[in-house]
């Protein structure tokens, strides 16, 4: 875990759509994030979530990964800009995720120049994988 990063300060997301909880990992070419899906979550019906919510948790950590790009770079506390995001790929290998379980999430970069990346994103639950993406993010100026 990096207790000293605010994941407020890396994305812009908040209240119900802020679903990273934990920064396990953070450098220049990936992050890894942790949340527990809750019944606030978007998405939520009966009890579960449907996997869809694995691209937003792919899109989320892959910001905090270019969040904290930017705050190196620019030597300050200030990431957390919106990107526009395409979903090149998605696959998922469950139907629904409970309320209570943990999701671990690993974003990492395969192609970037300027304000273009391509991430290549991973959710596991326990040891099972859940979801593969990949999500294209372009910041416009």
């Amino acid at each position: 875990m990096i207790p000293d990063l605010s994941i407020e300060s890396l994305i812009p997301h908040r209240d119900r759509m802020k679903l990273v909880e934990t920064i396990v990992f953070v450098d220049q070419e990936k992050a890894i994030s942790r949340a527990t899906v809750n019944e606030r979550w978007p998405l939520v019906q009966d009890g579960a979530v449907s996997p869809i919510i694995l691209i937003e948790l792919v899109a989320q950590t892959a910001g905090i990964c270019i969040g904290w790009k930017e705050q190196i770079k620019n030597n300050s506390r200030e990431g957390g800009k919106g990107w526009i995001v395409g979903i090149k790929q998605a696959i998922f290998h469950v139907d629904e995720i409970p309320v209570s379980s943990e999701i671990t999430t690993c974003s990492e970069i395969e192609y970037s120049h300027q304000n273009y990346a391509v991430f290549k994103g991973i959710n596991s639950i326990g040891k099972i994988t859940a979801g593969e993406i990949n999500i294209q993010v372009f910041r416009p100026d």
